[in-house]
């Protein structure tokens, strides 16, 4: 029976990059570095990135700013979750590669390169990296900023809930519940038996108040997209409502409530919008977002704001006498505005616009269960997901496709389309020669 040669084979020392056969490049980023090239965009994600770098110093020269945000552009497009597997697919791909600018015999940025550029800009900086586009954006048409519209998502953290440990007394929650399931006669050594007394026991009630986990203090407990509990973080988007455009992302903490200041974080995504465009005032005339959002005071706000606002009331019997005559007032035309026909047509649009970009960063860009820690971390990685989405907005304006799935999908149904009329053509040939054969049969015939 024979053996498996073990075989060392000797490299090659040079290599001649002009003798390897390289694939077709990939039009869909093509068309992205356009579209990039075409705004300088690398231009100004260097001049944005220039306060935390020392050019012409001793070391080595460190990696491009704007090779790094593209880098976490390409996560978004390929529903990539970690640095080290951006990383990873970045060396992999020759079609990336030339996106990125390096050429098959350089190394790409490793993923601790990616960590060590991440903890060095601060939040504002990403903050405006995202808002580059918005200029652009509004020069096509594309955000208008008349009809706002607000929602929340969730982000599952990079935490368990069972290494929870209470903020006094820093015992475990594991060691809790034991100690809990032990008092009512329950075989601690059975860890399914201890997490069935966990979910069943009364009184159960896990606070943010009381627990954290130590690994990630920022991520808070609540639920999860599909009714679970668990480590959580919720983002918020300011969209808007004509054009479905990101105005504003941000990460907010896994306990907190719509209603909390919703009128100061509208207002906030207001100038943080305005500091980007070449305007003095963002035409904000509505604002729309679902019930969970809807509270007297916060609907007071915005009316006294001049922003009309178009939330439905989750209590359909509200007693009116017991609120003060302006917040009463503001209630009664955000009621009469939600039953209006421009306000039924916002609420349509708010699954189209608001739940598809969340649909698109969370579960198609990679982030809807992220890797980092922090909600710095996460805000950073959060805002260039948001300029992907906006990118692929102009993208699918200009070319018709906003993805690289999207430009595949086109190719396949091109490919598909071919084959039918392939096929048609070929059938009616065959039909055509059937009928050539019968005329010439009976044509032998009558002779």
């Amino acid at each position: 029976m024979f053996k498996k040669q073990k075989r060392i084979v000797q490299g090659e020392l040079w290599v001649n990059a002009e003798e390897y056969a390289l694939p077709a490049s990939n039009p869909f980023y093509e068309q992205l570095d356009a579209i990039l090239t075409s705004i300088g965009f690398d231009d100004q994600v260097r001049t944005l990135c220039q306060p935390y770098y020392r050019i012409g110093g001793p070391g080595q020269p460190g990696v491009d700013p704007a090779v790094y945000i593209k880098m976490l552009l390409i996560g978004f497009f390929e529903n990539i979750k970690s640095e080290r597997a951006i990383e990873a697919r970045c060396a992999d791909s020759i079609m990336l590669r030339r996106f990125l600018g390096y050429p098959i015999n350089e190394r790409v940025p490793d993923h601790t390169t990616l960590g060590v550029i991440r903890r060095r800009l601060p939040v504002d900086t990403f903050e405006k990296a995202f808002a580059i586009l918005h200029p652009v954006l509004a020069s096509m048409g594309l955000l208008r900023g008349a009809h706002i519209g607000v929602d929340t998502s969730v982000i599952d953290a990079n935490a368990s809930t069972r290494n929870l440990i209470n903020r006094i007394s820093a015992e475990k929650y594991r060691a809790y519940v034991k100690k809990l399931a032990k008092a009512e006669g329950v075989d601690i050594r059975d860890e399914s038996a201890v997490s069935r007394f966990d979910r069943k026991r009364k009184g159960r009630k896990t606070s943010n108040d009381e627990w954290q986990n130590p690994h990630d203090p920022d991520a808070k407990i609540g639920p999860t997209k599909h009714g679970g509990t668990r480590m959580i973080y919720k983002p918020e988007h300011v969209v808007d409502m004509e054009t479905g455009a990101i105005i504003d992302a941000k990460v907010l903490p896994g306990d907190t409530a719509d209603t909390a200041d919703v009128a100061s974080r509208i207002a906030d995504a207001e100038a943080r919008a305005i500091a980007s465009m070449p305007i003095d005032d963002l035409p904000i005339e509505t604002a729309t977002a679902d019930k969970g959002y809807h509270a007297a005071e916060e609907i007071a706000r915005m009316e006294n704001g001049g922003l009309a606002a178009n939330i439905p009331d989750r209590i359909t019997n509200r007693n009116l006498e017991n609120l003060c005559r302006i917040t009463r007032e503001a209630v009664k035309h955000c009621a009469r505005r939600v039953k209006s026909v421009l306000g039924k047509d916002l609420l349509r649009k708010r699954g189209m616009h608001i739940e598809r970009s969340f649909a698109h960063i969370l579960d198609s860009g990679g982030m809807r269960r992220t890797t980092l820690r922090g909600t710095e971390n996460i805000q950073k990685r959060y805002s260039i997901a948001a300029l992907g989405y906006n990118l692929s907005l102009l993208m699918l304006t200009f070319f018709g496709v906003g993805t690289p799935k999207q430009h595949a999908a086109g190719a396949g149904k091109r490919l598909i389309d071919e084959c039918i009329h392939s096929i048609r053509c070929a059938a009616m040939l065959i039909a055509g020669f059937g009928v050539r054969a019968r005329l010439h049969a009976a044509t032998a015939d009558a002779s």
